[in-house]
C-alpha cells in the first residue's frame, strides 16, 4: 500500500514553471511504499550503530569523525542535487549518512559541549518548525509528490536532517528520563507510530503531518533497535556489537535498494514526463 501525502494547495505546474524559469523535473524522492519505511528504519538503526562504531574504531575522536562524515554527506548531497530524477542508491546513501551525522551532532552537543538534552531537543524542534513554515510560505505545499525543484529539494533535505537530529535528541531524552531500556523504548516508539497510522487511516489526520510525525518517530525507534542489538548483555542488549549490527543492516539496506533499482517500484511518474529537466 502506498502512503500518500496531501496534494492540497499545490501551485499549478504551468504557473510554477513560468515563475521559476525552469522546466519541471521528475520527482526527486521515492513513493512512500512499505519499502520506504523498511529502509528508513534500517537507515536509522545503522546511523546509531555506525556512529558508535566510527567513534570507537576510527581514532579521530568524536569531532574528527563528525567532520569527516559531514564532508562525505556534503559530497553525496551534491550528487543528489545534480541528478535529474530519483535514484535509489544516491537517495538512500544520503539518508543513511544524514542518520550518522545527526547522531554525531547530538553526541557532540551532549558529550563535548555539555548541552542538556532538553535544550538540544527544544532547539532542534524550533529549527524544524521554522523549516516547515518557510517551506510552506515559499512553495504553498509540503507535498512529497512535488519535490521537483531545487528549492523544494533543499527544504526537503533540511527537514530530513532536523527530523533526524530532533529524533536523536528526543529519543535519548525519553530513554534517560523513563529508563525503559532498549527493548521497551523500541516498543514505545513503535506504538506511537502505530497510533499515527491509526489517526491517519481512521481519523483523517492530515497526510503531510502524519508522514512527518511518523518519519520523526522512526529515528528513536531505529536507534533503540540498534542499541538493543549492539550493546552488551550486561547493559540490556543482545551483545552483537556495532560491527556485526552495522554490517547486518547495511547488507539488508543494500539488497533492498538494489531490488528497488531493478524493479523501480518506488518511482513516481512526473506530471509532464515529456520534459524532465537535465
Amino acid at each position: 500500500m502506498t502512503y500518500e501525502t496531501s496534494d492540497s494547495q499545490v501551485v499549478p505546474e504551468a504557473g510554477r514553471t513560468a515563475a521559476s524559469g525552469h522546466r519541471p523535473r521528475w520527482n526527486k524522492v521515492p513513493e512512500l511504499t512499505v519499502y520506504f519505511w523498511i529502509i528508513k528504519v534500517l537507515c536509522t538503526t545503522v546511523g546509531e550503530t555506525a556512529a558508535d562504531l566510527l567513534n570507537e574504531k576510527a581514532g579521530l575522536g568524536l569531532t574528527g569523525v563528525s567532520v569527516l562524515m559531514s564532508a562525505l554527506l556534503a559530497v553525496v548531497l551534491v550528487v543528489q542535487f545534480r541528478t535529474s530524477a530519483y535514484r535509489a542508491g544516491v537517495y538512500w546513501l544520503a539518508v543513511a549518512l544524514i542518520s550518522v551525522v545527526s547522531t554525531l551532532l547530538s553526541d557532540n552537543l551532549t558529550d563535548n559541549m555539555g548541552v542538556p538534552l532538553e535544550t538540544s531537543t527544544t532547539v532542534f524542534a524550533l529549527i524544524l518548525a521554522v523549516v516547515f513554515v518557510v517551506w510552506y510560505r515559499r512553495e504553498r505545499t509540503l507535498s512529497l509528490h512535488h519535490i521537483d525543484t531545487v528549492g523544494r529539494e533543499s527544504f526537503y533535505w533540511l527537514a530530513v536532517l532536523f527530523t533526524f537530529a530532533l529524533g536523536t535528541a528526543a529519543g535519548d531524552l525519553v530513554s534517560e528520563r523513563l529508563r525503559l531500556g532498549y527493548w521497551l523504548s523500541a516498543t514505545l516508539f513503535a506504538a506511537a507510530i502505530a497510533a499515527v497510522a491509526i489517526a491517519y487511516f481512521a481519523l483523517d489526520l492530515d497526510a503531510v503531518w502524519s508522514f512527518w510525525i511518523a518519519y520523526l518517530l522512526t529515528r528513536p525507534l531505529g536507534a533503540s533497535i540498534g542499541d538493543y542489538l549492539s550493546q552488551p548483555t550486561g547493559d540490556g542488549g543482545l551483545g552483537l556489537g556495532t560491527v556485526v549490527t552495522s554490517a547486518l543492516f547495511l547488507t539488508v539496506i543494500l539488497g533492498t535498494v538494489v531490488h528497488l533499482s531493478v524493479t523501480r517500484r518506488d518511482i513516481s511518474e512526473p506530471e509532464h514526463p515529456e520534459s524532465p529537466a537535465a
